[in-house]
């Protein structure tokens, strides 16, 4: 049977609207994720950073124009933080090392005055790094990172530090065990009423999963989530159980510098970017 021509006509244009409709609507969902940011562990909007050109200084649009890769440490000092920071050093990189106070890093802490003098950022991760006692309150939380803060008093300036990593990230859900679904939620908003700023990854080497990947692997990891990416916070780890990432190190570098990325410390990418909090 035929249709009446303008009752297919209608139709047609009907279903142009509908999907434009569904356009914008999919625009204002990506615009308001991109906004607040509350993103899984390694699936980190590119653009997450961005910040109206009218808005910046003719230096801020020329950082704008940088493709940046943070390298980021995890977990150290370990005895293979001296070792990561010879590499760096031999290559003129910076990196910021999210440090832990647990009894493994204790013979190590001496090191994160090496690592602040050679001109690395210090950020916090957490004392114990145990989930189950970390996240059980946000007073649990907070009275880890105190005795963080206490453990690198005699090395570094405690007080100038003000960037810090959450474990599992902002978004994890090992926390919910412990503290019920809204703990990192409360966590997040009290880090930013204390004046810190935390920042999660988009790019992954994986190297602390429990496949124990070779530096080969770490830095295909790397290179598979940096793809299409002008700015990469890497997380890597800096642990006895992590020889492999050292060994990897110099090819993560220089594939970075082969795609034409700038490295910078956290806090050097967050002042040239202009976040604020890790969300903005």
């Amino acid at each position: 049977m035929r249709r009446d021509r303008f009752h297919g006509q209608h139709q047609e244009w009907g279903g142009i609207g509908l999907f434009l409709a569904g356009l914008c609507v999919l625009a204002a969902l990506l615009a308001h994720a991109l906004y607040h940011v509350q993103w899984d562990d390694t699936d980190i909007p590119n653009d997450w950073f961005a910040l109206p050109a009218a808005a910046m200084d003719e230096e801020a649009k020329e950082a704008m124009m940088l493709k940046i890769a943070c390298l980021t440490f995890d977990d150290g000092p370990s005895g293979h933080t001296e070792e990561i920071l010879s590499i760096l050093q031999e290559y003129d990189v910076p990196a910021t090392f999210f440090v832990t106070a647990q009894g493994v890093n204790e013979p190590y802490l001496p090191l994160v005055k090496t690592i602040a003098e050679q001109g690395h950022q210090i950020a916090l991760h957490s004392a114990s790094h145990e989930y189950n006692q970390i996240y059980q309150s946000t007073e649990a939380f907070w009275l880890d990172i105190k005795a963080l803060r206490q453990a690198l008093s005699p090395y570094v300036d405690v007080e100038s530090i003000r960037w810090l990593r959450f474990p599992g990230g902002s978004t994890n859900t090992v926390s919910h065990r412990y503290g019920g679904k809204g703990i990192m939620k409360q966590l997040i908003q009290q880090a930013e009423e204390k004046g810190y700023e935390w920042i999660d990854w988009n790019v992954c080497a994986e190297d602390a999963t429990a496949s124990h990947p070779n530096a080969g692997r770490i830095l295909k990891n790397i290179q598979r989530d940096a793809k299409g990416r002008d700015l990469c916070v890497v997380l890597l780890h800096d642990t006895k159980a992590t020889g492999q990432t050292v060994k990897a190190l110099p090819d993560i570098i220089e594939w970075f510098q082969s795609e034409g990325y700038h490295f910078t410390t956290v806090e050097e990418m967050a002042a040239a970017r202009g976040l604020q909090n890790g969300t903005k």
